[in-house]
């Protein structure tokens, strides 16, 4: 009996082995053939962006590493060739041709805000608007359908393009002398609000700016209806909660944006005490269609407790769909309106120099409790003085918690670095979590803030690579076009979308297509400690796979905007499909 029982656990253990051929006679659930499959399962590329030595690269152009995958269980149980996949085909198994369309393994968006998505799809847009006119016409054109009393949202209004012309509440008031209005500015570090919304906020001329915010004033003291940086909660916290049940639809829509943008997994780069439990609601119910990694907040108002959460410490079950293993502090403001802290002052402000640490709200006491206790720390820094306290403070860190350097520990934005800190990302073994198209857009009027000098340590993609940092990327959303294929086309030409300026913006901080890829999908595995779970495509890892109809490797960077997503599938289960007829 017990040599047969023996026996019979060895043949549970081969079974449930994920790089075995043991199936049930029904056969693996999904099988993809006919594809242009990269694994990306090849060594990285050396520094300088070229292609190792056993990647599938020779006389200038890529090659596919296999053309099927066999999935089962929500596993890769078999990645090569249509007849060996075929071969563990059951009579129950779905085989889809993909008609020779590309598959790389799933997406990963390591840096954005999630529920922006959903709740901008019920504001108004004001993306592009430069002039007050503008706003209001924007506004005027949506003005039907809401009910008495209900506040007017809007969002998108770019602050780096208003910077030096801040817009007046004045115009608001006259349309809407009875309605709160609240307009959130594109990468929310700026908020316009009419009388009506500062009233219900109980801001006056009287309120004192809050640590790192400033309420902008006219020139008689009252306050012109802009509030900046750290300010902007004190607006944006008074318009009224949404129900859990309306919350949860803003989730799901965010993530279904995603899903069809080809991304399998996000990371919420500081979810805070109003959204937190929504996440983790839809975890326990089973209503998650992709992975998300929540960034706890901290320092800011909603911040999830710290003393809770570091006695519950982080996530230890890789397969949960959510992990909550990571945080998001704040340390300085940013680039576009003068927040971010600069080593010396603005070009084009004298006396302007940002604003940083305590006064921008960031506990290192609370930073480094959460490190201590195993989570990973992702922390916002834009100018090159806040780079530099940042680095600084790290160092420190691990200098107390020497075992607390292992997590992979990152700085979210890394946009301008002083040339002597660049080296210091690879000696910490830090994460440059960065966004291509933040350079693009901010190129029109970033070296005005900077200076010629200065601006050659910005949005320094190749520097950073060759110092040994590990460079993930990331749109930020909503503050710009989350399209993988919009990311790859900046980061590898440095050009806006209208293909301006020509050459490219400082085009020798670009990366190759390879490494952009990687940008998005084995390197943030890596970053979160999951790169033995996902982020290449080899038999055991998890099924998360997108597929496109244009190969990225071998088309022409001007041309990547053209493509789309044709499916995207998480743990095994196709979450969007748009395969042709």
């Amino acid at each position: 009996m017990r040599r047969t029982s023996l026996w019979l656990f060895a043949a549970f253990l081969s079974c449930s082995a994920l790089v075995v051929a043991c199936q049930s006679p029904a056969g693996p659930e999904l099988i993809l053939v006919n594809a242009n499959v990269y694994t990306m399962a090849w060594d990285d590329p050396d520094l300088q962006g070229g292609p190792a030595a056993n990647a599938p690269y020779a006389e200038g152009e890529w090659r596919a590493d296999a053309s099927a995958m066999v999935i089962s269980d929500g596993r890769l149980q078999h990645v090569g060739s249509d007849d060996e996949a075929m071969a563990m085909a059951g009579p129950e198994s779905r085989v889809i041709d993909l008609g020779g369309a590309t598959v790389v393994p799933g997406l990963i968006e390591s840096h954005g805000h999630l529920h922006e998505i959903g709740e901008k799809a019920e504001e108004v847009s004001l993306v592009g608007v430069l002039t007050e006119s503008e706003i209001a016409e924007r506004l005027r054109e949506a003005d039907s359908g809401r009910s008495p009393g209900e506040w007017i949202l809007g969002t998108g209004w770019d602050e780096g393009e208003w910077a030096d012309a801040l817009p007046d509440r004045g115009f608001l008031d006259e349309m809407y002398p009875d309605t709160p209005v609240v307009l959130k500015g594109l990468r929310g570090f700026g908020t316009l609000g009419n009388a009506r919304a500062l009233e219900a906020a109980g801001l006056g001329p009287d309120t004192e700016d809050p640590i790192g915010g400033t309420l902008i004033r006219r020139s008689d003291g009252s306050l012109s209806g802009v509030l900046l940086n750290n300010a902007t909660d004190m607006l944006n916290d008074t318009v009224p909660q949404r129900t859990l049940e309306q919350r949860k639809r803003v989730l799901r829509y965010g993530m279904d944006q995603l899903l069809q943008a080809g991304f399998v997994s996000t990371h919420h780069a500081g979810v805070r005490t109003d959204y937190l439990p929504v996440y983790q609601a839809m975890e326990e119910a089973g209503e998650l269609p992709m992975r998300v990694e929540a960034m706890l907040s901290v320092g800011v108002v909603e911040a999830p407790d710290v003393e809770e959460w570091t006695r519950r410490g982080p996530t230890m079950d890789p397969e949960a769909m959510l992990q909550i293993r990571a945080i998001k502090a704040y340390y300085d403001g940013s680039l576009g309106s003068r927040g971010a802290k600069l080593l010396e002052r603005y070009t084009d402000m004298p006396g302007a120099q940002g604003i940083s640490g305590a006064d921008y709200g960031f506990d290192p006491e609370a930073v480094e409790a959460f490190m201590a206790a195993g989570f990973q720390a992702g922390t916002h820094a834009i100018g090159d003085a806040g780079n530099r306290d940042v680095l600084d403070f790290y160092e420190g860190v691990f200098e107390r918690h020497p075992g607390a350097k292992s997590l992979r520990h990152r700085i979210e934005h890394a946009q301008v670095i002083h040339p002597d800190d660049i080296p210091r990302f690879g000696a910490l073994e830090l994460v440059a979590a960065m966004q291509p198209g933040h350079a693009v857009e901010d190129s029109p009027w970033a070296e005005d803030r900077l200076g010629p000098v200065r601006v050659r340590g910005a949005y320094a993609w190749r520097s950073l690579r060759e110092a040994g940092a590990l460079l993930v990327f990331s749109s930020d959303f909503t503050g710009t076009d989350w399209s993988v294929f919009y990311g790859m086309y900046a980061a590898m030409t440095r050009k806006k979308k209208d293909g301006t300026p020509e050459g490219g913006w400082y085009p020798e901080e670009a990366v190759t297509a390879e490494e952009a890829l990687r940008a998005y999908t084995i390197w943030p595995a890596r970053s979160s400690g999951l790169e033995d779970q996902t982020g290449t495509l080899d038999a055991g890892k998890w099924a998360d796979i997108t597929v496109m109809d244009i190969d990225p490797f071998n088309t022409p960077a001007d041309s990547l905007m053209t493509g789309s997503i044709l499916m995207t599938i998480v743990n095994g289960q196709i979450q969007f499909e748009s395969l042709p007829e």
